[in-house]
């Protein structure tokens, strides 16, 4: 794995150990046990699209592993005043260790990974979003303790959400319905894959797609981009909503998603939204987990992977060993 450009490059096993590695960092980060794999390493992160939730979790992530986050914004960088890509990546190559872009354009990180000698992260493109997935999938194993037969239908515009949400639930072992007008589908070849590779389907009936459904997700109806289309975007999605309707077709005990900005009242209802704030942040937070997951996984070599992954499994060995022998103590039970 040299980058991370759409989810549909990796196997699930390769997805998988990504999100084991993110579960061993998130566990050293909660139990202060540092982890500087990426010592003297630099990432550059180029911004085409603002971003909070971006910007905040790979700076912090490359912090936290000893390296270092270059922000990078196309109003500061040549390529923003006509610049060639290619000339660009090749001298960015000589100095970084990494580039995350978060572009418009799905052709410039792929451009960029062809042509440089470094890795690429893809921080979202208007075709896909793959490390806001990646944190999807780590919070929906935290709740369901596994993916495999899971139900996950997505509500809203078939955009880059949708597109990689397809990708890595199929992967994954889930099932995948959506649900949006038939104007705004998900792209045709994703979604060609999808029911060539397992079981997804697409409709415009809301409560269809919903049910019996484990996760439910949704994202705005104009995102980054489309504000002058934002009304018109109102009237034509109105009622692909989650919604206490929608919630009564799921199953009894599903988890909501957002991948945040939220707007409230529109592809999600206050009620909802407040009722699952618990896994709508931990998704959140999980995009550092996520995304630190990934940074290593592309910046380190793979025997020092391996050795990060069995140090893990020893120290969780031995945490679930010493609380067994507590609830042992507790109630009194001798070990023979």
């Amino acid at each position: 794995m040299k980058h991370l450009l759409k989810l549909g490059d990796l196997s699930g096993e390769e997805i998988i150990e990504l999100l084991n590695l993110a579960d061993q960092l998130k566990y050293e980060r909660k139990n202060g046990i540092p982890h500087p794999h990426l010592a003297g390493k630099t990432l550059g992160m180029i911004f085409r699209k603002s971003s909070t939730r971006t910007r905040v979790s790979f700076e912090v992530g490359m912090y936290e592993l000893g390296g270092t986050a270059l922000f990078l914004s196309s109003n500061d960088l040549q390529i923003g005043r006509g610049e060639d890509t290619a000339d660009t990546i090749r001298v960015l190559s000589r100095y970084l260790d990494g580039i995350m872009i978060r572009t418009f354009d799905q052709r410039e990180p792929e451009e960029m990974a062809a042509i440089g000698s470094i890795s690429i992260i893809n921080g979202l493109t208007d075709y896909c979003h793959p490390c806001q997935v990646l944190a999807d999938l780590m919070t929906i194993r935290e709740r369901k303790r596994s993916l495999a037969g899971l139900k996950l239908c997505f509500i809203g515009d078939g955009n880059n959400m949708a597109n990689s949400l397809i990708v890595g639930g199929i992967k994954t072992g889930m099932s995948v319905s959506v649900a949006c007008p038939a104007a705004h589908k998900p792209d045709a070849a994703v979604a060609a894959w999808a029911a060539q590779a397992g079981s997804y389907t697409c409709t415009e009936d809301v409560l269809e797609a919903a049910a019996g459904a484990d996760i439910l997700y949704t994202d705005v109806w104009a995102s980054m981009g489309q504000e002058s289309e934002a009304a018109e975007r109102r009237r034509l999605f109105a009622g692909y909503q989650i919604n206490a309707d929608v919630m009564r077709a799921a199953a009894p005990d599903a988890m909501v998603l957002h991948c945040l900005p939220a707007h409230k009242g529109e592809e999600i209802t206050q009620d909802v939204f407040d009722a699952h704030t618990d896994e709508i942040f931990e998704e959140a937070e999980n995009r550092l987990h996520a995304q630190k997951a990934v940074m290593v996984r592309l910046m380190k070599d793979k025997a020092y992977l391996e050795d990060i992954l069995r140090d893990g499994a020893e120290r969780a060995a031995y945490a679930a060993n010493r609380t067994l022998r507590k609830v042992y103590k507790k109630i009194g039970f001798v070990r023979i």
